[in-house]
This record gives structure tokens, sequence and C-alpha cells, in this order.
């Protein structure tokens, strides 16, 4: 059985490094992944979408409207662009902060309303002050690492084998912020 996981974002995030704990974590596991990073203005706040597919044969990374197992989005706005993929039954994971796209911080456009609402009537959604739990954790930057651990609970992989990848991927002097990130977003 394949696993379809959509990391959403804005440039800056740390989206991919998400992304490479994820596929780190389920290639640790034996299992085929493929990943897919589509970037849109990436270095300047824009969109950035990651798929991950992983099961005992992956032959595309692309994930299609309806197929998302499981939607990561660190930023409501992109929570709701992602909405569409959202399997039914799905699980929407979202990081509460609102991150204005520069056509609202320009004027030429406005944030939409009541946005969590929005995707609540749509789908089984479960909004996390990230923000709150990383900053506690000891650097605003682990935003993602504390996602992952939301995430990583709800998955079928052994919390040690994450803590392992974190490890051997996180570089040494960030180390002690993300493992305690992960363990906030694990424990919520």
């Amino acid at each position: 059985m394949t696993k379809n996981i959509m990391i959403v974002g804005v440039g800056g995030q740390g989206t991919l490094l998400a992304s490479r704990i994820l596929g780190n974590t389920v290639i640790n596991e034996g299992y085929d992944v493929k990943v897919s990073e589509v970037h849109g203005m990436s270095q300047r706040g824009g969109s950035v979408v990651t798929y991950v597919k992983y099961g005992d044969k992956v032959y595309s990374p692309i994930i299609d409207e309806g197929e998302a197992d499981i939607i990561l989005a660190f930023e409501m706005l992109e929570a709701y662009r992602a909405l569409p993929y959202l399997k039914k039954g799905g699980k929407l994971i979202v990081n509460g902060q609102r991150i204005d796209p520069m056509p609202v911080i320009t004027g030429a456009a406005s944030y939409p309303e009541e946005i969590a609402d929005k995707i609540a009537a749509k789908a089984d959604i479960k909004v996390i002050d990230a923000l709150s739990l990383a900053k506690e954790a000891g650097n605003i930057k682990a935003v993602n690492v504390v996602l992952i651990g939301v995430m990583a609970k709800s998955t079928d992989i052994a919390y040690e084998k994450w803590i392992d990848t974190i490890r051997s991927t996180v570089p040494e002097k960030f180390l002690d912020v993300n493992l305690k990130a992960f363990d906030l977003g694990y424990n919520i």
C-alpha cells in the first residue's frame, strides 16, 4: 500500500528539511520512496510543495487531486490551496501561522477571511500553534520539525526511528533544538 504525503509551505520555512527527514525515515524503514519538489519563487516567500510517496514499490512521486493521505501545511493559505489534493478521510495538519504572500503585502490582494473555517467545512483539520512550540524548543525556525513530530505520531513508524533520522539528517549545532521541537510536536 502506498502512502501519499504533501508538504506545503512558503519559501524559507524549512519544507525541504522536513521532506528530507520524512524521506530518510521511510527509506530506513525499507520502503521505496519517491520525492518531488516544486518551487514557486521559493526564495521570495512563494509556495513550495513537496510530494513524498512511499510503499513497497513507487513509480512516480506525483500526487494528483484527491490522493494525499496527509497534507502537512506550514501556513494556513497554503493548506487552503492544497485542499483539493486531500483524499476523503485524509489528515490535514496545519501550522496556524499566517504569512502574507507578496500580493497581500503590496495591497494587490487581500488574505482570505476565516480561512480555517473554510478548510474545516471541507476536511478534518488539526491546527497547531507550531510557532509557539518552536519558540519553546529554542528557535522559531524549528516549526518544520514540530510539524514533522505531529505527523510522525499518526504513522506506524516507531518514535525511535524518527529520532535516529533527525540525528543523522540535522547538523550537529541545530540537533538539540530540533530534537526538542520534534518531541513537542509528537507529544502535543
